[in-house]
Order: structure tokens, then C-alpha cells, then sequence
């Protein structure tokens, strides 16, 4: 007698499957409840120590006393900081944008402009 397979669901193998994952189910189940009864309740981390204020007054303090680090910014003078502000003008009136370049090549344009000047007044060129 062999059975061979057939068109129709195979009762007897889903009836086995069914059984098997009955008794996983129910092994995890006792498993969790054992777990559940002997755990060891995990020790917290201890608490961090609380900082007295005397400490931090102290700390305060120290912090006040150490020489700070020296910064090296130079400091504009008054008349460069001036200079900066007022943004050259164009002839038609509009102005140009603020370029370090852009003032630097400005300037020396308007040196340029007053040797020119001295020396058409001395009748050189």
C-alpha cells in the first residue's frame, strides 16, 4: 500500500504542524513564566554623587584666577574704521559693494589721481 500524492491538502501532516507549534507555544509560555519568577532584580547604577555648592564655589573660584588666552586681533584705528563705513560713490550716484579689494584698488586710485594732479600743477605732463 503506497500512498502516492494527491490533488487535496494533506490532513494528517497539517494535524503534525498544528501539534508542533502547540508545544513550542507552549514551552516558551513556562519558559517566560520560570524566567518571570527567578529573575534577579538588576541593581541600578548608584546614583552620581551630588556636588556640594562649597565645591562648585570653589571650582567658580579657580576658574576666575587662570590667565586667559591672548587674542591677536589688531585693532583698526579710528580713521580706517571711518574709511570702511562710507563706501566709495560712483559719478551717476549708486554705490559699490563692500570688497576688501575693491577698497584697497579705490585707494590707490585716488594716490594715483593726486600724483596726476601735482604734476600737471608742476606743468610736467
Amino acid at each position: 500500500n503506497m500512498k502516492l500524492g494527491g490533488l487535496g491538502p494533506d490532513y494528517e501532516a497539517i494535524k503534525e504542524k498544528k501539534q508542533k507549534l502547540k508545544l513550542q507555544k507552549e514551552y516558551s509560555r513556562q519558559i517566560n513564566e520560570y524566567n518571570m519568577k527567578n529573575i534577579i532584580v538588576v541593581q541600578r547604577l548608584p546614583a552620581k554623587p551630588q556636588v556640594s555648592s562649597v565645591t562648585r564655589q570653589k571650582a567658580l573660584e579657580y576658574a576666575k584666577k587662570i590667565p586667559r588666552p591672548k587674542t591677536f586681533i589688531t585693532r583698526q584705528s579710528d580713521q580706517e574704521v571711518k574709511e570702511e563705513r562710507v563706501l566709495p560713490q560712483a559719478p551717476n550716484g549708486t554705490s559699490f559693494p563692500q570688497i576688501p579689494s575693491l577698497e584697497s584698488l579705490w585707494s590707490r586710485h585716488e594716490k594715483e589721481k593726486e600724483v596726476v594732479a601735482a604734476f600737471k600743477a608742476l606743468h610736467i605732463l
